[in-house]
């Protein structure tokens, strides 16, 4: 019997601020060069913190401690045949420094610091489009505690 049930793409993104600016990722994809926060899907066997810890460090070279959670989203993109659904758990944290000579995930190009301003006017490059509605959500304060997740023991066997 085949197994039809709809499923979410399940992701996990840090946002990042220093002194006003967001770490974002620039990064290569079918539709050309994109902009994102540090993001990426769940692997079998993490929390959402743990992902989002490994997801920062990939493609920032920085190591990332989240400490809050900003909110649980979810979008759905079509393009052609694909239909997809993402639930993505935005997470706030510490950022460590860089880790030097570590390269970043395939696809990346670089990291930049942007304003929200720059982050709002740059909307057409967003490879989400739940960016924005995290960074905003993050600048309003919302902040939620890491345990409002609860992750079983079982995830980590």
């Amino acid at each position: 019997m085949t197994d039809n049930r709809w499923k979410p793409n399940v992701t996990v993104a840090a946002i990042i601020e220093k002194a006003g600016r967001f770490l974002l990722v620039e990064e290569e994809t079918a539709d050309g060069l994109m902009l994102n926060t540090p993001a990426g899907h769940l692997d079998a066997g993490e929390s959402p913190a743990e992902g989002c810890a490994r997801e920062a460090l990939e493609e920032t070279a920085h190591p990332f401690t989240p400490t809050a959670l900003i909110g649980i989203y979810m979008a759905r993109t079509r393009k052609g045949s694909q239909d997809v659904t993402y639930m993505r758990f935005a997470f706030a944290g510490e950022l460590g420094e860089r880790e030097e000579g570590r390269a970043l995930d395939h696809g990346i190009v670089r990291t930049l610091w942007m304003t929200p301003g720059e982050i709002r006017a740059s909307q057409a490059r967003h490879r989400s489009p739940l960016l924005l509605k995290c960074v905003e959500d993050y600048m309003t304060g919302q902040r939620f505690p890491l345990s409002l997740v609860h992750v079983d023991s079982s995830v980590h066997s």
